[in-house]
């Protein structure tokens, strides 16, 4: 029931959408030739994703709201939450098989270029969630995998109705009218259905010998323990519906309501919950791996493919991150002795560097001013340098905010939030300032590139301000390894854009952040094909990184409870760099850097593979880009 950061970056673009049919896209790219008329397949095929969108929404409802598209014909959807039952799971499959039969109906000769390209992303959505069905536990289906938060485990420290729920109505759920404050109280009665659904998982799970490790049944329970001391009147789901229901001017006593439905119905559901997980204590061992778990090996290959959107084994992700982390390392040893900065390992050089007071802004209200400053001066700075890799000419506004100081403790790092596609809504860089010791000045100019421009916030620009792409491609779209892989790739176009050529502490900043996604190959897949420790993982990351033993414990338990998500970033960076020199290297003459970059973004989320075959046609094309 919740969306990953990464995957809603791209759908929140469609809030305002309508039910109508996308259009058919039978053009050439500008200038590139005159309009044809769709062949007859599309028509078809697009009615199908029409109907596609709406089965889509309708069992997913969060969606549809964090869409904007709970409204018209589909205003029931804001009174619901998703089926977390068993059922649903064993649906979710069988529905998988029957659309991969249906697009047989729609043969590609029949189709467009454009066409024929959303029927291959759909038909990989849909073969995810028909190989997960061996793995008869956790979460593991289509709607997982496209939210990049498939898991072994129901309930875990990062994952289940008793976090998500509450973010979900305090971020998401939009409240203008009495009928919304309605609908978010319905949503707080569902909620009682849901945790005591997943409670039911988590037993049956727990026969099937899947119990999570020792440290995150702790995290998980201290958290739940944490939310039921809070007296139901003061829970954020009656709060955060108090608060909604005053700035939208309503009269009524809606908190008082929800506080009633959390203490009689949510808070026993979530101490039935509290005490399965106790109950399972004395079966969880320390291993953190999936390997352990029945059919463990198979079921992280399905991960790892989830995660990276390619047939790449355990052994061939390992090596690459060993590979790319000595090559990376090597580029920055070369850049450290250039400044004179011989002594110790590359990262006990990087760890002094980011001690050093003249790369840290003060740690007061005044110093996170200034660093919010620098951030827009660093924007405006990439703005003018653009043209040198992108024909694209997107507006891309963007504002930069502290994350809020309420919710700095449990929120990311950095995060961006797109646009609204109306355009009234720009999309917005969050920062996490709870110190600013944590953001050496050398380290923000490639977080930067990454979140904004040209990273997610130029990717979501395509999206908001062009609207090329339909329904079913927006919410078939949580394909990591592109999304990240892509925001990589937008660092990467910083530097050869000459954003560090005067500044060789931030381009050594650009290195070690992607020093670290090489390092997340190696732990990811350490603790589950090669039967690491939790200790073991959390050293050899703090010794390859630089970063402390906290924020690096922190990681390891999210690769434990999302296995093979965090080995998509480096994957998509590399496959997308091997595909450019593979243009580069068919075109010749004719190959354009702008072109090639505009294809990418044009394209939207796709699996890799899928990349791969829209590339191939772009070198037949001699460098035309046709969707």
């Amino acid at each position: 029931m919740t969306f990953d950061r990464r995957h809603l970056l791209l759908t929140a673009a469609a809030a305002g959408l309508t039910a109508a049919a996308p259009k058919p896209k039978g053009a050439t790219h500008k200038g590139s030739g005159p309009k044809v008329a769709a062949p007859p397949g599309d028509a078809a095929i697009n009615r199908y994703f029409d109907g596609l969108s709406e089965d889509i929404l309708a069992t997913g409802p969060e969606q549809a709201t964090s869409l904007g598209l709970d409204t018209g014909a589909r205003a029931a959807l804001k009174s619901r939450l998703s089926d977390a039952s068993m059922t649903h799971i064993a649906e979710d499959r069988a529905w998988c098989r029957a659309g991969l039969a249906k697009l047989e109906a729609f043969p590609d000769a029949g189709l467009s270029p454009a066409a024929r390209l959303n029927k291959a992303v759909v038909r990989y959505a849909f073969e995810l969630g028909r190989d997960a069905a061996p793995f008869d536990y956790g979460e593991n289906t289509m709607g997982s995998a496209m939210s990049e938060s498939a898991t072994p485990y129901v309930v875990s420290q990062q994952g289940g109705a008793y976090s998500a729920g509450p973010e979900f109505l305090d971020s998401q759920h939009k409240v203008a009218t009495k009928a919304d404050a309605e609908a978010y109280l319905a949503r707080v009665h569902a909620m009682a259905r849901v945790l005591a659904q997943e409670t039911e998982r988590v037993r049956k799970d727990a026969g099937l010998g899947v119990v999570p490790p020792d440290f995150i049944l702790a995290n998980a329970i201290g958290q739940q323990e944490g939310l039921l001391a809070v007296p139901a009147a003061r829970a954020r789901l009656a709060t955060a519906l108090g608060r909604k229901v005053r700035e939208a001017g309503l009269s009524g006593d809606y908190q008082a309501r929800a506080s009633a439905i959390v203490e009689k119905e949510v808070y026993p559901a979530l101490a039935a919950q509290l005490a399965a997980l106790k109950g399972l204590q004395a079966k969880a061992g320390h291993d953190a791996g999936v390997w352990r778990l029945p059919d463990g090996e198979a079921y992280y290959r399905w991960l790892l493919r989830e995660g990276t959107s390619t047939p790449l084994s355990p052994e061939e992700v390992h090596s690459m991150g060993l590979e790319q982390n000595r090559a990376i390392e090597d580029r920055m040893d070369g850049l450290l002795k250039a400044q004179g900065l011989t002594q110790g390992s590359v990262t006990d050089r990087m760890t002094a560097l980011g001690k050093d007071p003249k790369y840290l802004f003060p740690d007061t209200d005044a110093g996170r001013e200034q660093l919010i400053a620098y951030l827009n001066g660093l924007i405006a700075a990439v703005r003018p340098r653009l043209p040198r890799a992108f024909n694209l000419n997107l507006k891309a506004p963007v504002i930069v905010k502290r994350v809020p100081a309420d919710i700095q403790d449990g929120a990311g790092m950095g995060y961006m939030n797109t646009g609204s596609l109306d355009g009234s809504r720009p999309s917005t860089y969050y920062i996490n300032l709870k110190s600013t010791e944590n953001w050496p000045k050398f380290s923000l100019p490639t977080l930067t590139y990454h979140e904004t421009i040209p990273g997610h916030a130029w990717q979501g620009a395509y999206l908001t301000e062009t609207g090329k792409l339909p329904l079913i491609r927006i919410l078939v779209s949580g394909f990591n390894a592109y999304v990240e892989g892509y925001a990589l790739y937008a660092e990467q176009l910083g530097d050869e854009m000459g954003m560090y050529d005067d500044d060789w502490a931030g381009r050594l900043g650009y290195l070690q952040a992607q020093k670290f996604r090489a390092v997340r190959l190696v732990v990811d897949t350490g603790l589950h094909a090669k039967r690491w420790s939790r200790e073991q993982a959390v050293q050899w990351a703090i010794d390859n990184t630089g970063r402390t033993r906290q924020g690096m414990t922190s990681e390891i338990d999210r690769y434990c409870g999302t296995p093979g998500q965090a080995c998509g970033y480096k994957v998509g960076h590399t496959e997308i760099n091997r595909l450019r020199d593979k243009a580069k290297a068919g075109l010749g003459a004719k190959y354009d850097l702008r072109t090639f970059d505009d294809l990418l973004v044009e394209t939207g989320a796709v699996p890799l593979p899928v990349l791969a075959d829209v590339v191939d046609s772009y070198v037949k094309s001699g460098g035309v880009v046709s969707l």
